[in-house]
């Protein structure tokens, strides 16, 4: 039977994500610290830091995990069709922090029972998106902000996190958008954590968890990782997005 872990502070080392407990599903370690260089070598081996304000900090590698590859991305008729009204402005990296405050609160409003996107949590993102590996997605309407997305790149690989949609359809552009965009860099997946039926929609599949990380080490290698660090402006979609045919 596997032991949870307590991280040792002075180390960024995990236990192998074999050890993750299978109930509650891929819970690997408690403690250590949100450090930039923690996460960055977390999300490198595929684990995530998820908690409330109640709880230590918990980091996790669910098993199996559901992983979208960009070049696999699936667009419905009636995605198509929303997307070609052209409701929506779609930028990069504009307001970042805005567009996680925003996540937290969406959180707040759909189930009552606080976030896990904690003070800590947004004050350590806004670190890594002021050292170039944290990013965001915004969805505008009327000049007002109305969806969003945000996640860290490593490599050929983005960690999404969360996102929310305050007009009907705004985070599917968004996050349509982000993905195209990430093809075209020569992504070959998006971490979307665990099963949902709304990522699903796009394609995103359930892998285990060995082959999770096998695209992880494929995704880190520096030989053939694009340079897309500052992506405002290496961002090639138009401010509209593109054509979803």
């Amino acid at each position: 039977m596997s032991e949870l872990t307590w991280l040792d502070p002075d180390t960024l080392a995990f236990p192998s994500t074999h050890n993750a407990l299978e109930d509650p599903n891929g819970l690997l370690a408690v403690g250590g610290d949100l450090s930039p260089a923690r996460l960055l070598h977390a999300y490198s081996l595929g684990i995530f830091p998820w908690f409330d304000e109640s709880q230590p900090i918990l980091w996790w590698t669910p098993n199996p995990r559901l992983v979208l590859k960009p070049s696999d991305i699936h667009h419905g008729r009636t995605f198509k069709k929303l997307a070609n009204k052209r409701l929506f402005t779609v930028t990069v990296d504009t307001c970042f922090n805005d567009v996680v405050s925003e996540c937290a609160a969406s959180i707040h409003r759909s189930d009552g029972e606080g976030t896990w996107i904690t003070d800590e949590m947004i004050d350590a993102y806004s670190e890594l998106h002021q050292q170039g590996h944290a990013h965001s997605i915004e969805v505008w309407q009327d000049e007002q902000l109305v969806g969003g997305l945000y996640g860290i790149a490593i490599g050929r690989f983005f960690y999404g996190e969360s996102m929310f949609s305050a007009v009907s359809g705004a985070s599917k552009i968004g996050f349509a958008t982000l993905v195209k965009q990430l093809d075209d860099w020569g992504f070959i997946g998006i971490d979307c954590q665990v099963h949902t039926q709304y990522l699903a929609s796009f394609g995103a599949l359930e892998l285990p968890r060995t082959i999770f990380e096998a695209l992880l080490k494929e995704a880190q290698d520096t030989q053939s990782t694009p340079n897309v660090i500052k992506w405002a402006t290496a961002w090639q979609c138009p401010p509209y997005g593109i054509a979803f045919n």
